[in-house]
């Protein structure tokens, strides 16, 4: 539930779409996600493309949680279950705090859609330096599921009863450093 007694935040999100075969010009993913983010009145905040390499998914994403101006990273891609599938592997051992009804909500949505199909997914959540991650299947479906039915309402501030944003300025109490002001 959104109510309009709060005001929008509008947060800068990062995409990442981890691929062997795409460009920026063929992402289809990628590009779901940057339209579903600005059309909700998000900045872009970044959007790269890198192959199927464990140091090279973690030297982007770290690079993105470690710098202020960037709220939330999305990735797509690399969840299934085949030899170069690693973003959960690059991504979750960084995690500061895993977010497993993320995965559990995506899932059920999925199910919805694909069946038990979704069970090939490997979608998962956490934050890593005081920065929302979310890793997302590859396909184009998977990214509006997982922006409809989950993130565009955790990453709206004004969503009832709770929602990510206002929990943000409190992310890095155990690090000690800068806080965001919502």
């Amino acid at each position: 539930m959104t109510t309009e007694t709060r005001n929008f935040v509008p947060l800068s999100i990062a995409i990442l779409t981890v691929s062997d075969s795409r460009s920026l010009n063929d992402d289809r993913s990628g590009q779901t996600l940057v339209d579903r983010l600005t059309e909700a009145g998000h900045r872009l905040a970044d959007r790269r493309i890198v192959t199927d390499d464990v140091a090279a998914i973690r030297a982007v994403v770290t690079g993105w949680a470690k710098d202020p101006a960037i709220d939330v990273v999305i990735s797509t891609g690399g969840t299934g279950l085949t030899g170069r599938d690693v973003t959960p592997e690059a991504l979750e051992p960084l995690f500061e705090k895993r977010m497993d009804g993320f995965s559990a909500i995506f899932h059920r949505v999925s199910y919805e859609k694909i069946g038990v199909s979704t069970i090939q997914s490997r979608a998962t959540g956490g934050v890593i330096d005081a920065t929302f991650v979310f890793v997302l299947p590859g396909s184009p479906g998977a990214c509006r599921d997982g922006w409809d039915h989950i993130l565009k309402d955790q990453l709206d501030y004004r969503h009832r009863p709770c929602n990510f944003v206002e929990i943000m300025p409190r992310l890095d109490e155990h690090l000690r450093r800068g806080g965001r002001s919502v």
